[in-house]
């Protein structure tokens, strides 16, 4: 009896493009395709908190683009991600993002964790970041109500954790990407 495992499919971004508008979040991980459903409430009241934080700082200082979820980043034919919020910098965002998605890594990207995501925004998809060149990466963690911020301490190095941050604590995030921004997590999290 042979145990030979089927050859797994290796999808491109051509199948993700064919596929029908079925409202849920399509990735691909080095050609292995993931379907998430849509976020829970408290995932998007946090997005929506991020949202409204960062928009009036980026409207007084026009120094890039923040963009919610989902929008796909496509870093190659065979990876693409929907990132829950991405920001690029003015120069970097006139470069790399078209009308259909980004073609580069952002300068920063947001993921706030669930239950079905959880693993793979910490693992595979952190991986990927590192990877491709972004930035920044902050994880944002509901249940825990905190956030890891991760960035390169110089050029060529990789992701950092540079903080863990939590609500109980008072936590305030900042970022090199926003001087002068200071976001306490209460704000991110409120309504939560």
């Amino acid at each position: 009896m042979s145990s030979a495992q089927p050859a797994r499919r290796t999808w491109t971004y051509g199948d993700l493009a064919a596929l029908p508008d079925d409202a849920l979040r399509h990735e691909l991980i080095d050609g292995e395709h993931f379907v998430s459903p849509s976020p829970a409430i408290p995932h998007q009241v946090i997005l929506w908190n991020l949202t409204q934080l960062l928009g009036p700082y980026l409207r007084a200082n026009l120094i890039g683009t923040a963009l919610a979820g989902p929008v796909d980043v496509k870093l190659s034919m065979f990876t693409v991600l929907v990132p829950d919020l991405v920001y690029f910098t003015a120069e970097r965002f006139a470069r790399v993002v078209n009308e259909k998605h980004a073609t580069a890594a952002p300068d920063l990207v947001v993921e706030i964790l669930s239950p079905g995501t959880r693993r793979r925004d910490k693992g595979r998809k952190r991986a990927v970041y590192d990877r491709e060149g972004v930035g920044e990466y902050w994880i944002v963690d509901p249940e825990a109500r905190s956030v890891t911020a991760l960035r390169r301490p110089r050029a060529g190095a990789g992701l950092t954790d540079v903080a863990t941050l939590t609500f109980e604590a008072g936590g305030v995030l900042e970022s090199p990407l926003f001087p002068g921004l200071r976001i306490p997590l209460r704000d991110v999290f409120r309504g939560r």
